[in-house]
């Protein structure tokens, strides 16, 4: 019995504590970020954003009223070197729980919206023909105090 107390005690402890320091963060945890970084190749740029108009934007436009994702926002502009990405796109999630969403849910709004598996290697066959993923990035945007 005294082993059960003096865990419920710490545990207590431990959970004053957290609350503690939550209050004391200088923020706010917000929306998670899915970034992706993206380098046009020639003059492809434009072609490549027809591309995003046509599936990407669909795509998220469908996982917006299923309630996956939250929003969505392209970026372009100048390249720093010619190895530098000239554009991103952002994808704004509730939280990391939300980004656990099975694969099968993904591939349901894919065949929705673009069409069979043929159809997409299709088209990922034409966007690699037009633009280099030069990486990506997670990031969650903290709100200041």
């Amino acid at each position: 019995m005294k082993i059960r107390c003096t865990l419920l005690a710490v545990a207590l402890l431990f959970c004053f504590a957290a609350a503690t320091f939550a209050e004391d963060m200088p923020y706010t945890p917000g929306s998670v970020w899915n970034l992706t970084f993206v380098k046009t190749k020639g003059a492809g740029g434009d072609d490549y954003i027809k591309n995003l108009a046509q599936n990407w934007k669909k795509v998220q436009d469908e996982a917006i009223k299923q309630g996956l994702v939250i929003s969505y926002k392209v970026l372009t502009g100048d390249a720093a070197n010619r190895d530098d990405w000239d554009m991103l796109l952002m994808v704004e999630f509730k939280n990391y729980a939300v980004m656990d969403t099975p694969e099968q849910k993904w591939e349901e709004i894919m065949t929705k919206v673009i069409g069979n598996d043929t159809s997409q290697k299709q088209g990922n066959i034409s966007r690699e023909e037009m633009r280099e993923i030069l990486g990506g990035k997670t990031m969650r945007e903290i709100i200041l105090k």
